[in-house]
């Protein structure tokens, strides 16, 4: 037999560790982590930038919903108006268009008149009757009564309905005739290029035409307001033209050095509200009379038609209801099936074929436990539609996998010498689990409760299936009242056409994520509770 000679002398320059072919792949390894590193850190930042992309697009859209414009009018309670014996009787509602028509006693025609009353929400009768039978000893006198804005006119005054260009100031101008059409004249031809720049179309007369579909100019002069319709220019020099009065001059024969001429950008055509109602509102801020309050309406009333009266309260309430009985009948169920599964139920088909079956339930779609709740809860055993006791039964059993799915993985992290230490000292099975298993496994399962919770709390499809899309006005007061849930009203602002409801919307999911955000933070207060160390 023939030794072998081991070589113990120094490292050949080309050897497979140490050569340059080695020292290439080194580099290329350490360049392929530097790359994993930065692809990772940067798939963060771009999801952090979406988030934040996110999150300030809805609280942009949100803020204008937290606040509420109000105008204050000097409403007549007098004896003539409410009687004293019967004040439920009185027409609140005329009382209120009653003031504003004070505001503005120029006001003459009935369209104008219902223009005008259109301004004021349509609530505002009712909050000035629930406000005298709180206070009745505002009866009597004219009392400085404050009323919600229109949303129309409330998105108008916060910049979000017509979009205002710039102003300017033109001397010489001339104003002549009388009744709601007046002629203007302007000492040079500039408005012409102003008046193109608007949109203005060409005229059969060869002048310019200002119709509902180009921008708006305003005239500011001698106290009133005209909207310019035609431009020509004049015989002998300047422009000529005439315009609407939407606010009568307070002295046609004695006019100023200058006027003011106002655009507004957004054509008349693409908002709901009209030149006039603005030069009303403009009037109406100007003298002081609007009056941006914290819009305490939508964080305690209820679900409304008109958006300027809808609140999220109902669905705040019906939300926390249905929260309550989702945790109330899933925890204690999946906490114990997961004991039992895990802990004393015997390894055979049977608790496979179960096992699979969870896992199966924690993948089904949302909808079809809708269809289950409706078939058994509603249609079988006759509960209220629409009730919180229902929509969470029917969430429980969407929660029911995801909590016992994470409370078996909680349990069966739980070291086996616990188990062991506590049966070596004398304890039973049950002991052992209840006293000394479960407490340890507790923070897992809350933390699978949290989670299951919170996908609870964004469903939508199965509640729409029992009814909670019902509209609801009253504040539910107990579990079998009707009521519906944030995810749900937020499912119906977002399908209504009115632009304020768009505020609303962003403004609800806040309100969602702030009930999310505060639900799982009891959450997670109980499970640093319940955590302990070995």
């Amino acid at each position: 037999m023939t030794d072998t000679t081991l070589s113990t002398g120094p490292a050949s320059p080309d050897s497979l560790h140490t050569g340059d072919a080695a020292k290439a792949r080194l580099r290329a390894r350490y360049a392929a982590e530097a790359r994993f590193k930065w692809l990772g850190a940067g798939a963060v930042a771009l999801a952090g930038f979406f988030l934040l992309l996110l999150l300030s697009t809805i609280v942009t859209k949100a803020l204008p919903a937290f606040h509420q414009n109000y105008v204050a009018l000097e409403v007549d309670l007098s004896a003539d108006k409410i009687d004293p014996a019967d004040p439920g009787a009185a027409n609140f509602l005329g009382l209120v268009h009653d003031g504003m028509a004070g505001e503005f006693p120029q006001v003459s025609g009935r369209q104008e008149r219902r223009l005008l009353r259109g301004l004021v929400s349509t609530g505002a009768g009712v909050m000035l009757r629930e406000a005298i039978e709180a206070d009745p000893t505002m009866l009597g006198g004219t009392r400085r009564i404050a009323v919600p804005l229109d949303d129309f006119a409330d998105l108008y005054l916060k910049g979000l309905l017509a979009k205002s260009g710039p102003s300017c100031r033109i001397a010489g101008v001339t104003v002549s005739g009388a009744g709601d059409e007046v002629a203007v004249g302007f000492p040079d031809d500039a408005i012409l290029a102003m008046a193109r720049g608007a949109g203005a179309v060409d005229g059969e007369d060869g002048g310019l035409r200002l119709t509902s579909g180009s921008q708006s100019l305003l005239l500011e002069i001698a106290g009133g307001t005209l909207k310019i319709t035609e431009l020509s220019t004049g015989e002998a020099g300047g422009a000529i033209g005439k315009a609407t009065v939407l606010e009568p001059l307070a002295s046609a024969s004695d006019m100023p050095d200058d006027a003011m001429l106002r655009t507004i950008e957004t054509a008349e055509a693409n908002r709901k509200i009209t030149d006039r109602e603005i030069v009303w509102l403009d009037r109406l801020a100007g003298a002081g009379k609007i009056e941006n309050r914290w819009n305490t309406l939508f964080f305690f009333t209820g679900a409304s038609r008109e958006p300027e009266l809808a609140g999220i309260w109902g669905a705040v309430v019906g939300s926390a209801l249905t929260m309550v009985v989702t945790l109330a009948l899933s925890f204690p169920i999946g906490v114990a099936a997961a004991i039992y599964l895990e802990e004393f139920a015997t390894k055979n088909r049977l608790t496979n074929l179960i096992e699979v079956n969870i896992n199966n339930l924690a993948a089904v779609p949302s909808i079809v436990f809708g269809l289950l709740g409706l078939a058994v809860f509603l249609n079988w055993f006759s509960l209220p539609r629409s009730a919180p006791l229902v929509g969470g039964m029917v969430l429980a059993l969407m929660t029911l996998p995801t909590i016992i799915i994470a409370a078996r993985a909680a349990l069966r992290a739980v070291p086996p010498s616990i188990r062991e230490a506590a049966l070596g000292i004398g304890a039973s099975k049950v002991q052992t689990v209840f006293h000394h298993v479960l407490p340890l496994a507790m923070p897992g399962i809350m933390t699978g409760t949290i989670i299951g919770m919170a996908q609870a709390l964004g469903e939508t499809a199965p509640l729409l299936m029992i009814g909670m899309v019902a509209f609801i006005v009253d504040i539910p007061g107990g579990f079998t009242d009707a009521a519906t849930v944030l995810p749900v009203q937020i499912f119906m602002w977002a399908d209504f056409p009115e632009p304020a409801f768009q505020q609303k919307t962003s403004a609800a999911i806040l309100i969602l994520l702030g009930f999310l955000v505060i639900m799982n933070a009891i959450a997670v207060v109980l499970r640093k509770r319940f955590e302990r160390r070995w």
